[in-house]
């Protein structure tokens, strides 16, 4: 099966501000994976109830151009493509949900992993009260909570469909 096994760790109850934006965040992305877990590529990429555009795949793949955009792209100041601009491009922004041409899910995750990798690389050291144009890290921290909660909201309806697990 395409998606990886995680660890998905509780989120932490207590610590620093960072600590605990970063165990929350961290959990998110795991429970985005665990969504995608035990399926075929073409469960995966199942759209959800027209009009929708909405898939376990394209939620991946948003996602990893989200975690870009705020992370490498702002905090750390790198320009340069979406991640697959084969496949989708910064001039249709929902290309990662809507494009009907996709990598095949292994190296959509594989991708998504890497670039989960690199943005908390780009954030280390940076301190939360910096300003990133007219938002601080912290802002940045919790918009992209925000966005993971959203979509795996999504997700879960999107399993459910698929095979009706459900779960946390």
């Amino acid at each position: 099966m395409p998606a990886p096994e995680v660890d998905r760790q509780h989120k932490p109850q207590t610590g620093a501000e960072r600590t605990l934006l970063e165990g929350f965040l961290d959990f998110h992305r795991a429970t985005l994976l665990v969504k995608c877990q035990g399926l075929t590529d073409n469960q995966l990429k199942l759209r959800s109830v027209d009009p929708s555009t909405l898939s376990l795949l394209g939620l991946v793949r948003h996602m990893t151009e989200v975690e870009r955009g705020w992370f490498r792209r702002r905090i750390g100041g790198e320009t340069g493509p979406s991640v697959a601009p084969q496949y989708y491009s910064d001039e249709r922004p929902d290309d990662d949900f809507d494009a009907t041409d996709s990598p095949p899910a292994d190296v959509v995750f594989a991708r998504y992993l890497e670039e989960v990798e690199r943005c908390k690389a780009a954030a280390v050291g940076v301190p939360l009260d910096a300003t990133v144009g007219e938002r601080s890290v912290r802002w940045i921290y919790l918009h992209m909570l925000e966005e993971y909660a959203r979509h795996n909201g999504h997700a879960d309806l999107l399993r459910q469909r698929i095979d009706g697990a459900t779960g946390e």
